[in-house]
């Protein structure tokens, strides 16, 4: 079909951070007709249910031991009570600014909005949910995904992580399910918050997946910090206090002592949202989790239509989202065939302290060849001065036959912004030696990665 047979040349099912990027790169820089639909939020899970208000949220967790630390430095400061809704208010405020700047970037670039659920019709039309249909020469699904309860008597009075922007209140007690990084992250950010934190995992260790000897550091100063963490524990039954499904749970678990507990989040997992959408009778393939599957253009089965984001599961950290909307417009206008690259991504996690992470953990790498690790671990200067038991780990694998950095983790506050420079490094190929040839900044916690000579063990 000529192109001025088709309504668009590109249609966008997703306004979140990569189909946002997608559409207005698209439209702006190539000059193509785009829609987009969004059935809920502009901006995503990221912006509006995850990344921002949730980092935001840290921030507001991380108060809650300056008042403390600042007397240590001579300061005269008294802590005050945290004011839930003086924080929720003005939280919502800059997530409705934020959706707003979506908004005009794809309005500015010129493209056309619709605020609908869009299902695949065919390869080339898509139906609205306001009963329209628009065709296009491509299709770009980014749905994103959405987290799911267990299958459990009664998981619907518990909370998912959506849940948590929205609390009237925050409650007195909580029990998290889960062990991943959304569940270590806002077990950490309630209990700044003031509230008393239980979780359950049902794993040896939480965070799997990343370095042992990190996640290890992870969970001890979790529970320094009074998170009562239980691993290998969980939950068998909760039943709501009040028939109508109101009041405390009483929750018993699979060490047998039977607690209650104000709320129960649920941090078990997320699922593409590629549900109802008419994908499996248009030609699409579905993976057993319901994720799109997609080649290394991000192109599915059937050829006019792509899928990138957290709907296709491969990687899913916003930033590649939006890396993979760049590549997809390369690909289709640019003229210019750009294959996805998930190789050696930084990642924050942003736990209390945080932890930093590119390339691979000391585990990985040892399947692969020989390695050297380098790593230490000690109390950093404005912790220790404070008299704070708080410790950090800085540690480097290093291929013992290329001397080349294969990973680098890093538990320490703003791990996040560290590792996010030791990437670009890791990303070049870097050797230990070049790392050593590095001059320290000195005094620094940071340091300590180019001022390690000697190796804490080989394998």
């Amino acid at each position: 079909m000529a192109k001025n047979e088709f309504d668009y040349d590109l249609f966008v099912i997703g306004g979140g951070s990569g189909g946002v990027r997608a559409a207005r790169v698209a439209a702006g820089e190539h000059d193509a007709k785009v829609g987009l639909a969004e059935e809920d939020r502009y901006g995503g899970t990221c912006v509006i249910r995850g990344c921002v208000p949730k980092k935001l949220m840290v921030f507001a967790s991380g108060y809650a031991d300056v008042v403390e630390e600042a007397q240590c430095f001579g300061w005269d400061l008294k802590a005050g009570p945290f004011d839930w809704h003086a924080f929720s208010t003005r939280l919502n405020g800059e997530l409705d600014r934020l959706e707003g700047v979506y908004r005009k970037l794809l309005k500015n670039s010129g493209v056309e909005t619709f605020d609908a659920r869009a299902r695949i019709k065919d390869a080339h039309t898509v139906a609205l949910s306001d009963g329209t249909e628009k065709t296009a020469k491509h299709i770009l699904i980014a749905s994103g995904g959405r987290p799911v309860r267990p299958d459990l008597e009664n998981a619907e009075l518990g909370l998912v992580s959506d849940d948590l922007f929205h609390l009237e209140k925050l409650p007195k007690s909580i029990l998290i399910i889960g062990g991943g990084y959304i569940a270590c992250e806002f077990a950490c950010i309630l209990n700044g918050l003031g509230v008393e934190v239980t979780q359950y995992y049902r794993g040896a260790q939480i965070l799997r997946g990343f370095d042992d000897e990190a996640r290890g550091m992870v969970a001890e100063m979790m529970q320094e910090k009074g998170i009562d963490l239980h691993v290998g524990t969980n939950i068998l039954e909760m039943t709501p206090s009040h028939e109508d499904g109101s009041g405390p749970m009483k929750v018993k678990p699979t060490n047998g002592t039977e607690r209650m507990f104000d709320q129960v989040l649920f941090a078990t997992g997320r699922r593409p949202n590629s549900d109802d959408m008419g994908l499996e009778d248009a030609g699409i393939k579905l993976g057993r989790g319901g994720e799109i599957e997609v080649d290394e253009y991000s192109q599915t089965a059937v050829p006019s239509i792509y899928a990138i984001g957290d709907v296709t599961n491969r990687l899913n950290l916003t930033p590649v989202a939006i890396r993979e909307g760049m590549a997809f417009v390369e690909t289709v206008f640019g003229g210019k065939p750009t294959p996805v690259d998930h190789d050696l991504v930084p990642s924050a996690i942003f736990t209390q302290p945080e932890m930093g992470t590119v390339g691979l953990s000391e585990e990985d790498a040892r399947d692969k060849g020989p390695v050297e690790v380098y790593a230490t671990s000690f109390k950093p200067m404005q912790g220790a001065f404070a008299g704070k038991a708080d410790r950090v780990l800085m540690k480097l694998i290093v291929c013992a036959d290329t001397r080349v950095v294969l990973g680098c983790h890093i538990v320490a506050p703003n791990a996040g912004e560290l590792i996010q420079m030791v990437g670009i490094a890791v990303k070049m190929g870097a050797t230990k030696e070049q790392f050593d040839a590095t001059c320290a900044v000195h005094p620094t916690m940071s340091e300590e990665l180019v001022t390690m000579r000697n190796p804490v063990r080989t394998a």
